[in-house]
């Protein structure tokens, strides 16, 4: 197989032992995987690697699953995602896959007969995905949601309490003594 025929694979999961199971079985397929554990992440490897197929997990960090496909989708509606889930998970990976347009769902623990079972819908037509059309309203810019509010003018907080008379309390027994902080702003 040359390199421009070699099958790539994208791995995004959660569980790095049902990462490296995927990256396993797909090696006895002759596949090359990427594993990458963080979902908004996943979505620029995606762009930049064009990978043949998207193994994802729903619980990744930074980017839930779900949006991570969504993503992928709408960057690239040809993206070939399969859902890899626990058993407990199934419904919701069942819903996202529906929404994304995903081609599978798996159930882990996976097995080489689980893929053997599952190849040809994996490797079949790639279904709408329905979820594209709410993408930005349910979800709205990742910047928008993570910003952190706006720090308040000096002027606008409360003042502090006066310090008790007498000064403040002792320091209990077995606290470390308070260190001066150098407040000297060098240029």
């Amino acid at each position: 197989m040359e390199a421009a025929d070699k099958r790539t694979a994208l791995i995004v999961h959660g569980s790095d032992v049902t990462a490296k199971r995927i990256r396993s079985i797909l090696q006895t397929r002759g596949w090359e995987s990427t594993i990458c554990g963080d979902g908004d992440k996943a979505v620029d490897e995606y762009v930049r690697m064009k990978p043949s197929m998207v193994f994802m997990g729903l619980n990744i960090p930074t980017l839930d699953g779900h949006i991570a496909a969504l993503e992928m989708r709408e960057s690239d509606p040809q993206a070939r995602i399969v859902f890899v889930t626990s058993r407990s998970r199934l419904q919701k990976a069942v819903d996202a896959s529906y929404s994304a347009g995903a081609v599978a769902v798996l159930t882990t623990p996976l097995t080489q007969s689980d893929f053997d079972q599952n190849w040809v819908l994996m490797n079949g037509p790639i279904p709408d995905a329905p979820g594209l059309a709410d993408l930005d309203e349910l979800y709205p810019d990742i910047d928008e949601i993570t910003e952190k509010p706006p720090i308040p003018p000096n002027e606008t907080l409360p003042p502090l309490p006066p310090t008790p008379p007498g000064g403040p309390p002792p320091i209990p027994e077995g606290f470390p003594e308070p260190t001066a902080v150098d407040t000297k702003i060098s240029n």
